[in-house]
């Protein structure tokens, strides 16, 4: 019997992710098909218990590691939420080294290509302990299979995609917003995202998509003029699961109450106004904050 498990909300379709679970030889299960009673010690990584809904609500996670701010009301033995670091990798870094544990040459990879992705190649906040770790690992790591990672990003499946949100996206004082419909899985919306903000005059953008029974909303920005996170949270945060940073953010909102919410609409036009009406109620509190804490309306 395995001494530990590795597991997941939902499976791989990322291609850069398959590629390095398969080159760390690690297999990766589906938290819905493990009995977690049946574990000692449980682990939360890059997440927190208020990220899994219902999932884990008979769970008590022994240990939290996290670097996004911390939301809702859980608690944990061991709990280690840094939201000022760019990478969750340089903080497990921290812990080994502190540890004196001899570091494989393949974990070193997947610590270097983790602090890569999470800072988007130090283009979002980061700490100079981001690039300590970053620069402990660049010396082990196998470079060449991080650049044929990296190469390798867009499924051709996804084409159709960045299609839609060129016919559909709206685009407002820098802002653009976009409803894809169903998606295969949330890095859709990821890639998406990602792609139109490098449009010349954009600065954040808004992708929704549709995965199983699950409003997945993604926010990109170039951190400067607007906090992604903060954009999130207060446009869905009362309704939907999630968080971020300044510039990347991802809220989750169940179909139930998307639906009770649009009374039962869930078109093209609909979903849509609801984003945009979000984002409008953001805009609208920092334009009127203090009638807004005294709970007065304004014509």
């Amino acid at each position: 019997m395995s001494r530990f498990v590795f597991a997941a909300t939902e499976p791989f379709r990322r291609q850069q992710n398959r590629e390095l679970a398969q080159a760390m030889r690690i297999g990766i299960k589906l938290l819905p098909q493990l009995d977690l009673s049946t574990f000692q010690m449980i682990a939360l990584v890059d997440a927190q218990p208020s990220f899994f809904g219902d999932q884990l609500q008979s769970v008590k996670p022994t240990i939290v590691f996290d670097h996004h701010p911390r939301q809702g009301e859980w608690s944990a033995e061991i709990t280690d939420i840094r939201p000022q670091y760019g990478a969750l990798a340089s903080i497990l870094t921290e812990y080994l080294r502190l540890a004196h544990i001899r570091i494989p040459r393949i974990l070193h990879t997947a610590l270097l290509y983790g602090i890569k992705t999470d800072t988007d190649n130090f283009d979002r906040e980061t700490l100079s302990e981001d690039i300590q770790a970053y620069l402990y690992h660049a010396r082990r790591a196998n470079m060449r299979l991080i650049r044929r990672i990296e190469l390798n990003q867009t499924p051709r499946s996804y084409l159709k995609y960045f299609d839609h949100a060129f016919h559909h996206m709206t685009h407002y004082r820098g802002r653009r917003v976009g409803f894809l419909g169903h998606v295969e899985s949330p890095d859709v919306c990821v890639q998406v995202a990602d792609f139109y903000l490098r449009l010349i005059g954009t600065y954040y953008v808004v992708v929704a998509g549709i995965v199983n029974d699950q409003l997945i909303i993604i926010f990109r920005g170039d951190g400067y003029r607007q906090d992604c996170g903060a954009i999130a949270q207060n446009a869905c945060g009362l309704i939907g699961q999630g968080g971020g940073h300044r510039s990347a953010a991802r809220i989750q909102i169940s179909l139930d109450v998307l639906k009770a919410e649009l009374k039962g609409d869930l078109s093209q036009q609909s979903i849509d106004h609801f984003l945009d009406h979000c984002l409008k109620r953001v805009h609208k509190a920092k334009e009127y904050p203090a009638a807004i804490e005294n709970g007065t309306k304004n014509s």
